[in-house]
């Protein structure tokens, strides 16, 4: 059986993430990885059967020509590590959330790609969790009436964790295209992170279908006490007129639903369980066009517009129409327009992650 070969660029633990489950994976085969950490070069490769090292993607790509280009680099790379995959002939590239820190990078990346005809995933591998894929299920059956409402917060900040927060939710409203997005935000100290964000972002979106979506995300999102981890503090779900269901990304799943009453299940992020099919998806989409992998662009970029424009509107005022029709750098509008004081934060342990403590 002849494999799809595949370039990792990036070997930190996303990006070793990413090529262990490649070089677990019969169809695949990591031909070549690449950083700009000899280290990281040198430790990682036994894991993988020994690829070639090397520390330029795009000269190891040109030499290589992997069927799949796989980036797992800060936000602030993307377009030129798209570019690299485009001109070596790539048939796919996946590349970590978000699918870009401003609207001027989407508009660029969405024509590299439909020029390149370049299959493109981006990395929401949460939703292969058990308790994700329960929620989706009781909301696919009907079981919460005319579904309403959709949400999200963490207490995680934006760039890492606003667009899964988007991603699910939307995932949960079948993909409906939003209409229109208005948000607040405060605190700036999360602009100088390597995930460059304010401290506190909430806001409403509305989506074509009459759904209401609700999103906070930083340190005045409310706590999730029943969750110990952090980073797991993550609430996604759905409000219909006969229930309510929704998953804790480490607290499991709950709903109540008018036939079934009050249910409740276990789950938890594992990136040991949620990686492999993340991958297989990669495979059945490069033998077969028709099964379009679940974390496909398409999707992202949908969740990727809101995220922005919910910046928009926190900087500019006002509500901002979707889908959005010229590109802004974002990030450097809200930098500006928010003010120096800090930001108030929903419980004792966000002080310290957001540097109050």
């Amino acid at each position: 059986m002849s494999k799809y070969t595949v370039l990792v660029v990036g070997m930190g633990k996303r990006g070793m993430h990413h090529a262990t489950s490649f070089n677990a994976n019969p169809k695949f085969q990591v031909v070549g990885i690449c950083d700009i950490d000899q280290k990281r070069l040198d430790d990682a490769a036994p894991k993988l059967g020994n690829p070639q090292k090397g520390t330029d993607a795009a000269a190891l790509a040109r030499q290589l020509k992997p069927d799949v280009f796989c980036f797992c680099t800060m936000p602030h790379l993307r377009i030129p590590f798209l570019q690299a995959a485009a001109e070596a002939g790539s048939k796919l590239v996946a590349f970590e959330k978000p699918v870009a820190l401003t609207s001027a990078e989407v508009f660029t990346i969405r024509d590299l790609l439909k020029k390149s005809g370049l299959k493109a995933v981006v990395s929401h591998q949460h939703r292969y969790g058990k308790h994700y894929q329960k929620v989706k299920e009781i909301i696919a059956s009907g079981a919460l009436g005319r579904v309403h409402t959709v949400y999200g917060s963490a207490t995680g900040w934006m760039t890492h964790m606003l667009s899964h927060l988007i991603d699910y939710s939307c995932w949960y409203n079948d993909y409906t295209p939003a209409t229109w997005a208005m948000a607040q935000a405060a605190g700036k100290v999360k602009f100088a992170d390597n995930h460059p964000s304010p401290d506190y972002i909430g806001g409403f979106v509305q989506f074509a279908n009459g759904v209401r979506g609700i999103y906070e995300c930083g340190a005045g999102a409310p706590d999730q006490p029943e969750v110990g981890k952090w980073w797991g503090k993550n609430r996604i779900g759905a409000q219909g007129t006969e229930g309510f269901a929704e998953v804790l990304t480490n607290g499991g799943w709950r709903a109540v639903t008018k036939s079934g009453g009050y249910q409740v299940g276990e789950g938890a992020m594992n990136y040991d369980a949620d990686m492999p099919p993340y991958i297989q998806e990669m495979a059945d989409w490069l033998d077969d066009s028709s099964k379009v992998h679940q974390c496909n662009f398409e999707h992202a970029v949908l969740g990727a517009e809101i995220m922005l424009a919910l910046q928009r509107s926190a900087a500019e005022g006002g509500q901002v129409a979707l889908p959005l029709t010229s590109g802004a750098d974002e990030q450097a509008l809200l930098k500006s327009k928010l003010a120096d004081r800090p930001v108030l934060v929903s419980f004792e342990q966000n002080k310290k992650e957001f540097g109050l403590a």
